[in-house]
């Protein structure tokens, strides 16, 4: 197959001129670079695109196909091959996502782990070299922990990503790829000083990769210097806790070279998002800013609440956490601190007392991993999402055996929930802890 690079550069043309539109654009509020997004109808006129359910897609004449493996023709002239390499519906998703993250390009995948991988393995050769955030969402950790290692040859060092002079130290130059954070961290929530950390790496040479699965909307990582974005769709961005999802975004020539024909980790590995799924999602992203609103001003709300009847709070939001300052400096406006709150009842039978309650006896919440749901979600992160970690390294990460990560809902009113929440409480003795 003949010019992969002049094939794959004229499929993210679109993705191109519409970064160039938002170039223009002010970043006070992420909202307003959705709307130059192309909108794409239906079939027949309808306000809604139509949904490309197929697998591959016919030509007219013979010389046609032979136009478009020769790279003469594209989806940037809506000519489509097959729905691996690139299909209309997830493309419109894929330009919806890279206008909310202002990159140049995106595309929407399968998984945010599909996400993941797929950028770490392109950006990495046998024997690279990951400097990563020591707290990390569990699978991401085991994926630079384990398997990267011994599938690829990629070795990762982690780092307590708020020490600079330790990431510094870490950076191997002419051998570290990429240094890979999380913009706000599964689940202790310490943010990362993103333009100073890109500043780090870019002097090295190495390109800085960051997940903003916690914070779409309250933070752009492109804006602040990151090269590549990646979210866990499945998320805030999805919302309906039905959808699994994920989203690359950086600049075009990156799209471009993992969609290389002969070796792009996207089209090779194949981790496909389906048309329907992209749909979908397409509907959802107009209200997501509406949406991270009110999942921010209620987390912040139960935070101050619950500080105040004694319970060890984490939440950016509350001035006293170490991180309050930096992620003020760096956040779109109005959005504020995320979504997420955490409680420290320091022991697991404690932490499974109090979600048991607040679930089972008065309905405040669902015991359940993930998160951006519009219901509140409680888990256990030692024992749940951060189970792939061993005793150390969780505590290197700051993850205590009680610490419940709650994803703050906005169904029922806020006060509802919170009447919810005291009652739960106030019903636990000390000699509660062992009934759950």
């Amino acid at each position: 197959m003949a010019g992969n690079g002049v094939l794959l550069e004229k499929q993210v043309s679109i993705n191109r001129n519409i970064s160039a539109k938002n170039a223009a654009v002010t970043w006070d509020d992420p909202a307003v670079a959705l709307t130059t997004a192309r909108h794409e109808f239906g079939e027949h006129g309808g306000v809604n695109m139509s949904i490309e359910a197929s697998a591959t897609f016919t030509v007219m004449e013979p010389k046609t196909m032979n136009k478009m493996f020769a790279g003469e023709l594209g989806p940037s002239q809506d000519f489509f091959i097959y729905s691996r390499h690139f299909n209309p519906t997830v493309m419109n998703l894929s330009r919806q996502i890279a206008a909310l993250e202002g990159t140049e390009a995106a595309y929407c995948t399968s998984s945010g782990m599909a996400a993941i991988s797929s950028v770490l393995m392109q950006l990495c050769n046998s024997g690279g070299h990951v400097v990563a955030s020591s707290s990390l969402y569990g699978g991401t950790h085991a994926l630079l922990n384990h398997f990267l290692p011994r599938v690829c040859n990629i070795t990762t060092s982690f780092v307590d990503i708020r020490d600079h002079e330790m990431v510094k130290e870490a950076i191997v130059k002419g051998r570290t790829n990429v240094l890979y954070m999380e913009s706000m961290s599964n689940p202790t929530l310490t943010v990362a000083n993103i333009p100073e950390l890109c500043r780090i790496a870019h002097d090295k040479g190495v390109k800085v990769v960051v997940d903003n699965t916690f914070t779409p909307m309250v933070l752009s990582p492109a804006r602040l210097g990151a090269d590549v974005v990646v979210h866990s769709v499945s998320k805030y961005i999805s919302g309906g806790g039905d959808i699994i999802a994920g989203a690359v975004c950086g600049p075009a020539s990156l799209v471009s070279s993992m969609m290389d024909l002969h070796q792009g980790a996207l089209m090779l590995l194949g981790p496909t998002m389906n048309a329907k799924v992209a749909f979908e999602l397409s509907e959802r992203i107009p209200h997501l800013g509406l949406r991270m609103k009110e999942h921010c001003n209620r987390a912040l709300v139960f935070a101050t609440r619950m500080k105040k009847l004694g319970l060890k709070v984490i939440y950016v939001g509350l001035e006293e956490h170490p991180d309050h300052t930096l992620l003020k400096s760096m956040a779109n406006q109005n959005y504020g601190f995320g979504g997420i709150i955490c409680v420290d009842m320091e022991t697991q039978e404690k932490a499974d007392c109090l979600m048991n309650r607040l679930q089972n006896c008065t309905q405040f919440g669902l015991m359940a991993v993930s998160l951006g749901y519009y219901e509140t979600l409680m888990s256990c992160s030692g024992s749940s999402t951060s189970s792939e970690m061993n005793e150390e390294e969780k505590k290197i990460a700051g993850i205590s055996g009680g610490l419940i990560r709650m994803s703050i809902g906005y169904n029922g009113t806020l006060e509802q929930r919170w009447s919810q929440f005291e009652r739960a409480l106030s019903g636990i003795h000390d000699g509660d802890f062992s009934k759950n």
